[in-house]
């Protein structure tokens, strides 16, 4: 994962840098059906404790919290290769 003090920041719309992160965090741990079974009460946390994201849980809702399990999906499915 990119910690990196000059990464810049992001937050709920940045559906793709989320679930790159999340792929990074947890790698082939969960796969596209697990992913898709994660509560968003979980995932929430999750993304509220990425390195760089500057999102609030206020912020958050559930159009966001889908768009970044999908995305998340398309990450896996990419590094199956």
């Amino acid at each position: 994962m990119n910690n990196d003090k000059f990464a810049l920041p992001f937050y709920w719309n940045d559906y793709e840098d989320i679930a790159m992160s999340l792929y990074e965090k947890f790698g082939d741990d969960f796969n596209e059906t697990k992913i898709y079974r994660i509560r968003f009460t979980e995932l929430l946390e999750w993304v509220l404790e990425l390195p760089n994201f500057k999102g609030t849980r206020e912020e958050s809702s559930e159009g966001h919290l889908e768009q970044i399990q999908t995305a998340w999906c398309y990450e896996w499915r990419d590094n199956q290769d």
